[in-house]
């Protein structure tokens, strides 16, 4: 993949297009069905939540990429490579005008909820660290507009 950094149109050609030879087998987003599939294809990959990973770790391994397991912590730092972050949008100018809008996020990022040890780590969501929290939090008490991506 790096090789291709410099050939855009190859490069998006190469990874975003999907096998037909049969080495792919689309499971939908249905975990279980992933699971049926893996345990029915040894040597086969599967792509699912670090939640289901844990529930189901009598049945499949996790898989290292460039060095790095899956953990709570390299998930919460970015350093496991298949990791992605949860985000949510929230536009400025509905808070005060849809109902409700405001508390939800502002209970999304409670201790009760988004810390370590809150109820949406116990449904399988990886607490961001301490000082990140804390940043949302901030952000979120400041009304602060996204800025713009990167280019």
């Amino acid at each position: 993949v790096k090789a291709l950094a410099d050939d855009k149109e190859r490069f998006e050609s190469l990874t975003h297009t999907v096998r037909e030879d049969g080495a792919w087998i689309d499971s939908g987003e249905n975990d279980n069905a992933i699971l049926q599939t893996l345990t029915r294809t040894p040597g086969s990959l599967g792509v699912f939540g670090y939640s289901f990973l844990e529930q189901n770790r009598d049945t499949v391994k996790a898989e290292t990429i460039d060095g790095v397991a899956p953990s709570p912590d390299t998930i919460a730092d970015g350093s496991y490579p298949l990791s992605r972050s949860l985000f949510i949008y929230v536009k400025k100018q509905n808070i005060g005008v849809t109902p409700g809008l405001l508390t939800f996020v502002q209970e999304f990022l409670s201790e009760g909820a988004a810390a370590r040890g809150g109820y949406l780590q116990d449904r399988g969501l990886i607490p961001l660290p301490e000082d990140r929290l804390q940043a949302q939090r901030a952000i979120l008490a400041a009304l602060t507009p996204m800025s713009a991506p990167a280019k």
